[in-house]
């Protein structure tokens, strides 16, 4: 069975002029969308680009899933991702938490302001002001080897990206942020989320207070 398609509006005129040209950027993708655009064949940090492919299309498709792209003509050349909490992870547990899957910009796009642009085109989206978004960063999860940067530096790089759009860095006793000092655990809290689901989640960050 293909996946569910949810209805979209019509792509954002949004652009950004490059010295590698206009990339135009696309709040929320539909899988029909997606289907009919081709990978950067060096979106590939977290699989193949093929798979990363299919991997929008079924993200595109479910019920509170999201995917924002930047695109050059008819090529992603960057995304980000938005999902429900994996069903073991304690964050499932919340009702109103969207997890951001993962973000790329294919390394020849990158340092041309693209993955900030890319996220505030996301979070430009009013009905984000209703969930807690949150962003669990590995460090084995970061292109430490195109990037040349080291660990520090690109965890400084990252959490200065996703503080341009409001998350802020919170302590957590999650095993996985535990397991390197590197990793870092990101959140915010929309403007409509009830404070009793504030408090719900707050509460989620230790389980061993």
């Amino acid at each position: 069975m293909g996946c569910k398609i949810i209805p979209f509006s019509p792509p954002s005129r949004e652009t950004l002029r490059t010295k590698r040209g206009t990339v135009e950027f696309i709040p929320r993708a539909a899988g029909q969308f997606l289907a009919e655009l081709t990978m950067d064949q060096a979106l590939n940090n977290f699989r193949s680009a093929k798979a990363q492919h299919r991997a929008l299309l079924q993200i595109a498709g479910l019920p509170e899933g999201r995917v924002s792209i930047a695109r050059s003509g008819t090529t992603i050349i960057g995304y980000v991702t938005f999902h429900r909490p994996h069903r073991f992870s304690r964050w499932a547990h919340h009702p109103l938490l969207l997890e951001v899957g993962g973000i790329e910009v294919s390394p020849a796009w990158r340092k041309m302001g693209i993955a900030s642009r890319l996220l505030k085109v996301a979070f430009s989206e009013p009905d984000l002001e209703n969930y807690i978004t949150f962003t669990t960063e590995y460090c084995w999860h970061w292109d430490l080897e195109r990037s040349g940067l080291d660990i520090w530096r690109y965890q400084k790089l990252m959490i200065r990206l996703f503080e341009s759009v409001g998350l802020v860095k919170m302590e957590t006793d999650d095993p996985d942020i535990l397991a390197h000092p590197a990793n870092v655990f990101m959140a915010r809290i929309g403007k409509n989320v009830p404070a009793g689901q504030v408090k719900s989640f707050q509460k989620l960050l230790f389980k061993h207070p």
